[in-house]
């Protein structure tokens, strides 16, 4: 599903995005509800940049990766946390590409979300490369989601893959 948001373009630079997780539901501009066998999925495009809510029958898990004011906490390479029965992955990269690659690799990402039944993007005014945009999927009983930020200003694109999956819990022997 593709969207133009009805806001400003808060997120001034990619350096600016922080990661947060277990927040509480922030204002959207837009949402899609998914249900990924046994698990409800919200994606949603902020003001300033994604949530993801997950309900699974263990509990609900939040990602936020936004322009959070007072946020001491950057947005980081890698995380790898256990969060009551889950275990949850996250990681994220820059890329910085030229005026020439940057629109082209828009055009692209926005053409595979906007069509998968289970994406979401959302353009910003002023700039038909300023975006935000993502895509869930269910797989081997994991939640995965992709999410790619865009800064076309500064030709940076922000790239995140997360991984939700229940902890497997092994039998002791005796």
């Amino acid at each position: 599903m593709l969207t133009t948001l009805n806001t400003s373009y808060t997120d001034t630079r990619a350096a600016d995005l922080a990661w947060a997780l277990g927040r509480e539901p922030l204002p959207a501009l837009a949402t899609l509800d998914l249900e990924l066998t046994g698990a409800k999925l919200q994606l949603r495009l902020l003001g300033a940049s994604h949530q993801v809510l997950l309900d699974e029958e263990r509990g609900i898990c939040s990602e936020t990766v936004a322009c959070i004011p007072g946020s001491s906490t950057p947005l980081p390479l890698g995380v790898a946390k256990r969060v009551g029965d889950w275990e949850y992955e996250f990681a994220a990269r820059v890329e910085v590409l030229t005026p020439g690659s940057f629109a082209g690799r828009a055009q692209e990402l926005l053409a595979l979300v906007s069509d998968h039944p289970h994406g979401l993007a959302g353009v910003f005014p002023g700039s038909p490369h300023a975006f935000t945009a993502m895509l869930a999927q269910r797989h081997e009983g994991q939640v995965h989601w992709r999410t790619w930020h865009a800064y076309p200003q500064d030709g940076q694109l922000v790239a995140t893959r997360t991984r939700v999956g229940v902890r497997v819990r092994t039998a002791q022997l005796s």
